[in-house]
C-alpha cells in the first residue's frame, strides 16, 4: 500500500497537484505550469516527501501526456479517474466551491480510498501510433459526413430532382457536381458527354450516374433565385468532401503498416469480419494488451456490449448501456460482427439462433459482437489465431 497519494487535476498551461497522507491530510498543494522543469521540479519534491507514492490524474491524453512521459520516465504507478467521477465525488465534500486546488485533492483522496482504479497503461509506441492516426481519421470521416449534409442543403435549394437522384456517399456523383450543378448545364452536356468525362476521371459506374442526372435535368426547367451563386457553393462543396475522401485515404495506407507490426496483429486480424481499419481501432482503443482487464467480462463493459442493472424498489431486470464505455470499440466490434455474417459460417448460425430468440436485428448483432469479445479476449490470452470449428458430418 503507498505511503502518500498525489492527485492533479490537469490543465492545458496549468496543472494542480495535492499530496495527502493515509489519514487525508494535505502535505503538500502547488499549481504548477505544464513545462518539463516546472514538472520536474514536482516530481523531487512530491519524492522527497516518500519514495512510495501513488499518482492520479483526470485525464489520461492530450495535456496531461507531458506529465505522465516524465513519471513513466521515473518509474512511478499512476491511476487514472475519469472526470464524471471526480465530479460526482466532490458533491461529498464540504463546500460547494470548485477550484483547481480542491479538484485535485478529491483525485487524491479518492485514489486514497479506493481499489478498484487500475493502473494507467499508456500503451506501446505501435499503439500510441495508430491511436494518432484513428483520431485523426474518425475527425475526417466526420467532417466528410457534414460536408455531405451541406452539399445536399445547397442542392435542394436549387436542383431537388438531382439531390434524390445522385447517391452523394459515393465518390462519382460528388466529382459530377464539381462540373455540372444545374439543370440547363446537365442538359446542354447530354448523357454522352458526362459519361465519357466521368470514365476519363475513373468513375465506376459512369453511365448510371449520367443517365440519372439527365433524367432529373430533364424533370426540372424552371431557374431559381440565387441559382448561379449557389451553383457555385455546390462546387465548392463537392471539392471539399473529394479533398477529406483523398486525406482519408492517405490515412488509410499507413494503418496497414502499423497494425502489422503489432505483436498481436495476426491474432487480431484473424478474427472473422476484423479488417486492418478495425483492427487498428481496437489496439488503438486497448493497446492489444488483455492484462489490463483481466476478464472478457471487462473488456466487453469497456466497449459497451455488457449492460448493466437500473433497479430501483419493484423495479427489476432493467438492463440498460452502461453511461460510460468506448464508442470507437463499440463500432469496431458492432462493425466486425456485420462483416462476418457475411464470412463465418459460425457467426451466421449464432445471429441466426439469436434471431429465432426472438431478438431484432441490432439486438442480434449487439450479441454476436458481445461473443466476438470474449473470443477476442481469450485469442490474445492464449497467443493463438482464430479457428472455424469443424462441421461434423450429416447424420445417414
Amino acid at each position: 500500500m503507498p505511503k502518500l497519494w498525489a492527485g492533479v487535476d490537469i490543465g492545458k498551461e496549468h496543472h494542480h497537484c495535492v499530496v495527502v497522507d493515509a489519514q487525508g491530510e494535505r502535505l503538500l498543494s502547488r499549481r504548477v505550469a505544464n513545462d518539463e522543469p516546472a514538472l520536474l521540479e514536482l516530481i523531487v519534491d512530491v519524492l522527497a516527501l516518500s519514495d512510495d507514492v501513488l499518482w492520479a490524474v483526470d485525464i489520461n491524453h492530450g495535456g496531461a501526456a507531458l506529465l505522465i512521459g516524465l513519471l513513466l520516465g521515473h518509474d512511478q504507478p499512476m491511476v487514472y479517474l475519469t472526470g464524471l467521477a471526480v465530479h460526482q465525488a466532490s458533491a461529498a465534500y464540504r463546500g460547494q466551491g470548485k477550484t483547481d486546488a480542491k479538484d485535485a485533492f478529491v483525485i487524491a483522496d479518492q485514489a486514497r480510498m479506493r481499489k478498484d482504479l487500475g493502473v494507467l497503461r499508456p500503451g506501446d509506441a505501435i499503439a500510441i501510433d495508430l491511436r494518432i492516426l484513428v483520431r485523426r481519421r474518425t475527425d475526417l470521416v466526420n467532417d466528410r459526413t457534414r460536408q455531405i449534409n451541406r452539399l445536399r442543403e445547397q442542392l435542394l435549394e436549387i436542383f431537388p430532382a438531382l439531390e434524390r437522384a445522385l447517391a452523394l456517399t459515393n465518390k462519382g456523383p460528388v466529382l459530377l457536381l464539381t462540373g455540372c450543378q444545374t439543370p440547363a448545364a446537365i442538359r446542354r452536356s447530354g448523357a454522352k458527354r458526362i459519361e465519357t468525362w466521368l470514365k476519363n476521371r475513373r468513375v465506376k459506374n459512369a453511365g448510371a450516374v449520367a443517365h440519372a442526372a439527365v433524367e432529373g435535368a430533364k424533370a426540372q426547367h424552371t431557374v431559381l433565385p440565387g441559382e448561379q451563386l449557389a451553383a457555385g457553393m455546390v462546387a465548392r462543396l463537392a471539392k471539399g468532401v473529394l479533398a477529406l475522401e483523398d486525406e482519408i485515404a492517405e490515412l488509410d495506407a499507413p494503418h496497414r503498416g502499423p497494425v502489422s507490426r503489432h505483436p498481436h496483429a495476426e491474432v487480431i486480424r484473424s478474427l472473422p469480419g476484423m479488417g486492418a481499419m478495425l483492427g487498428a481501432t481496437f489496439i488503438a482503443a486497448t493497446g492489444g494488451d488483455m492484462d489490463a482487464f483481466g476478464t472478457p467480462d471487462r473488456l466487453a463493459a469497456f466497449a459497451g456490449l455488457a449492460p448493466v442493472p437500473r433497479d430501483s424498489g419493484r423495479v427489476s431486470g432493467n438492463m440498460r448501456r452502461p453511461r460510460r464505455y468506448h464508442r470507437g470499440l463499440l463500432r469496431a466490434f458492432y462493425l466486425s460482427a456485420m462483416a462476418s455474417l457475411r464470412t463465418c459460417p459460425t457467426s451466421r448460425a449464432y445471429y441466426q439462433r439469436k434471431r429465432d430468440e426472438g431478438k431484432g436485428h441490432k439486438q442480434a448483432v449487439l450479441s454476436l459482437a458481445r461473443r466476438s469479445a470474449n473470443v477476442l479476449w481469450a485469442m490474445l490470452r492464449d497467443g493463438t489465431a482464430y479457428r472455424t470449428a469443424p462441421q461434423l458430418p450429416a447424420a445417414a
